[in-house]
């Protein structure tokens, strides 16, 4: 699903990011994978959602990236929403994103970050150095 952001809200940063999609989450089912395309000035100018039929090693690569071109994002953040602990990626998680950060750069879209949500918890790829 494709929502447009009413009033643009700038990601600029871990703790933005994560305030921004806990107030998202309140909303969506378990699961879900959140998707902010961001402008040059790193201001949220959509949100995509997408279910769970994913999966981890499914990661909707084509379905963002097409997103992403179609709106002339400048960068993503990706999140989504966990029961477990956040601090320890899984393995097939850390390939998908990888792999999506790869196929961004082919089209000169940077994929910012990718935060893991437990509740009051908060991991981000970035800082962990996996993107």
């Amino acid at each position: 699903m494709l929502q447009r952001a009413e009033t643009p809200v700038k990601l600029a940063g871990v703790e933005a990011s994560r305030a921004f999609f806990a107030t998202c989450f309140k909303s969506a089912r378990p699961q879900t994978l959140m998707v902010a395309h961001l402008d040059e000035q790193a201001r949220c100018i959509h949100l995509s959602t997408f279910d769970d039929g994913h999966g981890s090693a499914g990661l909707p690569i084509r379905e963002i990236l097409a997103d992403a071109a179609r709106l002339v994002s400048a960068g993503i953040v990706l999140a989504h929403s966990q029961t477990g602990d956040p601090s320890s990626p899984d393995p097939t998680d850390r390939d998908a994103v990888r792999r999506l950060a790869r196929a961004a750069d082919a089209i000169d879209v940077t994929v910012v970050d990718h935060l893991v949500l437990a509740g009051e918890r908060c991991s981000s790829f970035r800082r962990m150095g996996l993107l």
